[in-house]
């Protein structure tokens, strides 16, 4: 588990009952040495780890929110996933990546987080037929507005559907957790849980 002291993550833990837990700054979840470091073996994980710049405006985004954000939510879960896949899963078992409802549609409050978790979305649905051969699935979780402190006093205002508790959202991901299938972007809303279903890309004519 990454990103487990809070939010999301702290109910998944929950839900767990025991769990191990990686977590900034203790665990840097962009630095691949900090993945090579780690040993034993496991039969599920959730990369769970994320931030927002809460910068809507692309022209003021700084290089080092950019550099932040990347690390945290895209480049913790390609290097989870490969350290899993490489060394840490060898008896097989199942990855859930914590993605984002902004992982499947425009979300114009943050630019960036929106391009991460799209990111995501597709390392999921690329990744998961060649991890399928080592029997690893892999599955992202896409929830909506979530009552955690990621969801800013301000967005807050804004919104106009309601927030789900963290707990729902847990129970979701070991919902994914247990998936038979791979490769699959589950939609998190409130009092709905299921896969979604991505259009065909037109051929030619």
């Amino acid at each position: 588990m990454t990103g487990g002291r809070g939010g999301i993550g702290a109910a998944i833990v929950a839900a767990l009952g025991e769990s191990t837990v990686l977590d900034l700054p203790e665990f840097d979840v962009g630095d691949p040495e900090a993945w090579r470091s780690l040993d034993g073996e496991f039969d599920a994980a959730f990369l769970n780890a994320g931030v927002v710049t809460a910068c809507q405006d692309v022209s003021v985004l700084e290089d080092e929110q950019w550099r932040r954000i990347l690390r945290a939510n895209l480049d913790g879960v390609v290097y989870g996933t490969r350290e899993l896949a490489s060394r840490l899963m060898p008896g097989g078992g199942s990855i859930v990546a914590t993605a984002s409802l902004a992982g499947l549609t425009a979300t114009p409050f943050d630019p960036a987080y929106t391009a991460t978790k799209h990111a995501v979305v597709g390392w999921v649905r690329a990744a998961a037929p060649a991890l399928a051969e080592r029997g690893i699935r892999l599955n992202a979780l896409c929830p909506g507005f979530v009552d955690t402190p990621l969801v800013q006093a301000e967005l807050r205002g804004r919104l106009d559907v309601p927030l789900m508790e963290a707990s729902f959202v847990a129970e979701a991901a070991l919902r994914v957790l247990e998936d038979v299938e791979t490769g699959r972007a589950w939609v998190v809303q409130p009092n709905r849980v299921e896969p979604f279903r991505f259009p065909g890309v037109p051929g030619p004519r």
